[in-house]
């Protein structure tokens, strides 16, 4: 098996709907992500993350945006899947899955 390059690329998270995303790995570190489609969920920003390899091209990715929004994602770049868990608020979590693939 061939390790996926992440780091550098760009890849479309879409959850299917109005929720599709932009994730832009600058780092492991550090990523942009940018709502391609969100229905005003959410707007660009860079965050710092914690990515944790699960096993070769799957990794669990972790974040807390500026407006305390915490995010959890477990993408699979092999299979081009991705699970995400969102707290927005006290309120609000919420889970979903889509697909993932490279756009550059």
């Amino acid at each position: 098996m061939q390790k996926i390059q992440v780091v550098g690329r760009k890849f479309k998270a879409d959850f299917g709907g109005e929720f599709v995303f932009q994730l832009d790995f600058h780092s492991d570190t550090q990523m942009t992500y940018a709502p391609i489609l969100a229905n005003g969920f959410g707007e660009a920003e860079t965050v710092k993350t914690t990515m944790v390899e699960i096993r070769p091209n799957v990794y669990m990715v972790y974040w807390k945006e500026k407006s305390n929004t915490t995010v959890v994602h477990v993408e699979d770049f092999e299979n081009g899947v991705v699970h995400t868990n969102i707290t927005v608020n006290q309120d609000v979590f919420l889970n979903l899955s889509g697909t993932l693939t490279a756009i550059e």
